[in-house]
């Protein structure tokens, strides 16, 4: 289609960069495109194009590419980065402003982010404060709309064991979620699939803005997202 919304996504291969893929699976008003440091499967259906290049190369794909949107699903987890303040810093803050600068110098005027509920620059928790660090950062890139999504503990099936604390977040998930009301929903758990969702709403709305999404909103920007049309696949 030629209205299609071009949209690049990076972190592909994570939680949240593989449901975003899924919900593209027979959309004809996004045309997909995720860049990564590796080749990775698809899913069946799925009709886009991956470049694999490491990241010191991603600004000429996106020179090739010519997104309007990038979605950013990059990220690690403080075990991942052997609990190293140095090493967790190298992709959670370092790789995601090279990333949007180097998109925003090639023309892409829109990112969507996800970041974490409770993000803030003067955090103590240091996770919270780069989070926080970043989500500052970014506002200061110059995009003309920026989307901050902060989901909660995530939903859904991950690369690798999760942490024991970490699976019986998940367990415990929905007693959790009736216990947290009024300004504590924000820390609801949520669904990888519903975020990756609201990130694909929010992609498709090209008004200048600079907001912020916590759980409530993100479940309404996720059921606002049209279905594909009938007859794809």
């Amino acid at each position: 289609m030629s209205d299609a919304i071009r949209v690049a996504l990076v972190g592909a291969t994570g939680l949240i960069g593989r449901e975003v893929i899924r919900a593209c699976v027979g959309r004809e008003d996004i045309r997909l495109a995720a860049v990564a440091r590796r080749e990775m499967p698809l899913p069946k259906g799925a009709r886009m194009e991956l470049f694999a290049a490491d990241p010191e190369n991603w600004s000429e794909v996106f020179e090739a590419l010519r997104p309007s949107v990038l979605i950013c699903a990059l990220g690690t987890t403080w075990k991942q980065a052997g609990e190293d303040e140095a090493a967790f810093r190298a992709v959670d803050e370092h790789l995601v402003l090279a990333t949007a600068r180097g998109a925003h110098a090639q023309g892409v005027s829109r990112m969507v982010v996800v970041s974490s509920v409770g993000a803030d620059p003067y955090a103590k928790n240091f996770y919270l404060r780069v989070k926080g660090e970043v989500e500052r950062e970014l506002g200061k890139i110059g995009f003309q709309r920026l989307d901050i999504l902060r989901p909660g503990l995530l939903r859904g099936q991950r690369d690798g064991d999760r942490r024991p604390a970490e699976r019986l977040g998940i367990a415990l998930s929905p007693l959790m979620n009736a216990l947290l009301h009024g300004k504590y929903r924000r820390y609801r758990a949520i669904d990888a699939g519903e975020v990756a969702r609201a990130a694909l709403a929010l992609a498709r709305k090209p008004t200048r803005a600079r907001l912020i999404h916590e759980h409530d909103a993100l479940r309404r920007e996720a059921r606002g997202l049209p279905m594909p049309e009938a007859g794809e696949d």
